[in-house]
């Protein structure tokens, strides 16, 4: 209920910024403004993903706007409407894709929990960490997860994405 009553608010208060980042979408790069996608929710049910589309037609990394949507993750906005149907959570491991279903003692833990626009994976395993790793931050905070967590992960996440680092999230250091 909670994830429902903030994702409402935060839904009407982000309206301008959906306004906004479809209009220049429309305007850098065309039609279609979403990215819709098939993902595994809780009890592997399979749900239709949205965000804002980052993948140019004109040229592969896509336009000046699909660049900021990606380096401060705003590109998942819409998910907020994931949220509102009970698809998906604020905090939880991230939705997989339905090719990444394969039979697992983490995917079924995993699966016994909404999917979430941020969490323990996202924050503490790099990018290109094998999905085996992944899982264990995932299941890390499903056997801890609560109020406190959550409010400490969304916090983290936000200060991610004012700062525009998700393209720079846990790389090797040179």
């Amino acid at each position: 209920m909670l994830d429902f009553s903030l994702a409402l608010f935060g839904l009407f208060l982000s309206l301008p910024l959906w306004l906004l980042f479809s209009f220049a979408i429309l305007l850098e790069d065309g039609k279609p403004v979403f990215y819709i996608q098939e993902r595994v929710g809780e009890g592997c049910v399979i749900f239709k993903a949205i965000k804002f589309r980052t993948m140019g037609h004109k040229n592969k990394k896509g336009s000046r706007i699909a660049v900021f949507l990606r380096r401060t993750a705003l590109d998942e906005l819409p998910q907020i409407i994931n949220i509102v149907k009970g698809e998906m959570s604020f905090v939880g491991p991230r939705p997989l894709v339905p090719q990444e279903l394969y039979v697992c003692e983490e995917l079924k833990i995993r699966s016994r929990v909404l999917p979430g626009l941020t969490g323990l994976a996202q924050l503490m395993a790099a990018k290109n960490s094998p999905v085996s790793e992944k899982f264990k931050y995932d299941i890390s905070y499903i056997k801890s997860q609560g109020i406190f967590l959550d409010i400490v992960l969304i916090l983290r996440s936000f200060g991610i994405s004012l700062r525009g680092r998700w393209d720079r999230m846990n790389k090797p250091q040179a």
